[in-house]
């Protein structure tokens, strides 16, 4: 699996790169540790509040920076990158994508099964001056998103805490979410030009990376007919819950004020 590639000076088709998230196929899981899941994460949330606070900063001076340089310092890129990786790793585990618990490190942990890969470039300044405006449509998807998961959260939790592993397509759902919210939360932060994308997973094309052997389970993400079914029912279950319980999924504790502000809907990806 690929590391996360935080390099400034890239060749030019890596100004629109799309970042990727890599997690194996769905593992047997111990129910002990599903059942204590979120409270064994505890100190992990309490670790990403403390992040979050910190990429808030780091956000906000990233974002007065790429308006002059077109581009996010690299000290800025390199703190956002990893706070993403280390989010992303702490969310899988509490999704039940992976059993295995997240290490308090903050840099790439090549032995840990989720990763990410982002390639921070050149920006262009225009969208960056709308960044907000630019994240509406993507924020209400990512928000119902995450509300028809959230609301549903207790059976998935069932289920896994019975077999003892997650069922494929309702892993494939819940991979299709969380690389989602991860591609929304780097453009959130700048740390890509490529607006998020493929939410239904993906398709192959001749002759595009999508043909090509399979990295991860996520890499290419290929939906079945019951992953993409679930996809579906979990934004029509958030649209509902949004339309009749006035509501959205809890916010992200860890990043919503420290990358979007008072930005409704914005962030509002934690299942927790």
């Amino acid at each position: 699996m690929t590391q996360p590639t935080w390099a400034s000076k890239l060749p030019d088709e890596a100004d629109e790169w799309l970042p990727v998230l890599d997690i194996p196929e769905p593992q047997a899981q111990r129910r002990l540790t599903v059942l204590v899941r979120w409270i064994l994460l505890i100190p992990q949330f309490i670790v990403l509040v403390i992040l979050g606070i910190v990429a808030f900063f780091a956000t906000v001076t990233g974002w007065f920076a790429a308006l002059f340089m077109a581009r996010l310092p690299d000290p800025i890129a390199r703190y956002l990158s990893g706070f993403l990786a280390y989010e992303t790793r702490v969310h899988a585990s509490a999704l039940l994508l992976v059993d295995v618990y997240p290490p308090f490190v903050f840099r790439p942990v090549s032995a840990y099964p989720v990763r990410i890969e982002v390639r921070p470039g050149r920006l262009n300044r225009l969208a960056v001056l709308f960044r907000i405006i630019l994240l509406i449509p993507a924020a209400i998807v990512q928000s119902l998103f995450a509300s028809g998961w959230y609301a549903v959260c207790v059976v998935s939790w069932l289920v896994v805490l019975i077999l003892g592993r997650m069922p494929r397509p309702l892993f494939e759902a819940t991979a299709a979410m969380l690389r989602y919210t991860m591609r929304y939360n780097a453009y959130v932060a700048m740390l890509t030009s490529a607006y998020p994308k493929r939410l239904f997973g993906d398709r192959d094309f001749p002759g595009t990376p999508d043909s090509a052997a399979p990295v991860s389970a996520t890499r290419p993400l290929r939906l079945s007919t019951a992953g993409t079914v679930l996809v579906t029912l979990f934004l029509v279950i958030g649209l509902i819950v949004n339309i009749f319980g006035g509501t959205t999924a809890p916010p992200d504790k860890t990043h919503d004020s420290a990358v979007c502000g008072a930005a409704p809907g914005c962030r509002t990806d934690a299942p927790f």
